[in-house]
Order: C-alpha cells, then sequence, then structure tokens
C-alpha cells in the first residue's frame, strides 16, 4: 500500500493505491473516504486506487498519520 498527499497551495490531494494481495483486507476507496473530510474534502475510488481533493493542506500531515491507525 502506498498513500500520498500533494500540497497544491489553496488545495491538497491524496492518492492511495493498494496491491491486489492486499484489497481482500483493506480498500483504498475506504481509506480515501475517511481520511478525505479531514482535508475538508472528498473522493472515492476502487479497492486498489483511489483519490481525493480538499480544501486545507495544513492537515495533509494529520490524514496521512491517520492511515496507520486503520491498517493495523
Amino acid at each position: 500500500m502506498v498513500a500520498i498527499g500533494s500540497d497544491l497551495g489553496d488545495k491538497c490531494a491524496l492518492v492511495v493505491a493498494v496491491t491486489a494481495d492486499l484489497t481482500e483486507k483493506i480498500k483504498a476507496g475506504d481509506i480515501i473516504k475517511e481520511i478525505a473530510p479531514i482535508v475538508g474534502g472528498s473522493g472515492g475510488g476502487r479497492p486498489d486506487f483511489a483519490q481525493a481533493g480538499g480544501k486545507d493542506p495544513s492537515k495533509l500531515d494529520a490524514a496521512l498519520g491517520h492511515i496507520a491507525s486503520m491498517v493495523k
């Protein structure tokens, strides 16, 4: 699994990808749907790939940090 966040100035972007062997346990779309609101946004996708946009780049670290608690 990989998760990337990008500060785009007044906006931000998030991308999550999950390898095929892990999609039965964790889905990229579910992760994005939970972390996107942290940055003031929304998103979605497939079990293996998802993306979101947000309005608060200052919260990117919090959003990406939240993933660790989701995948334990």
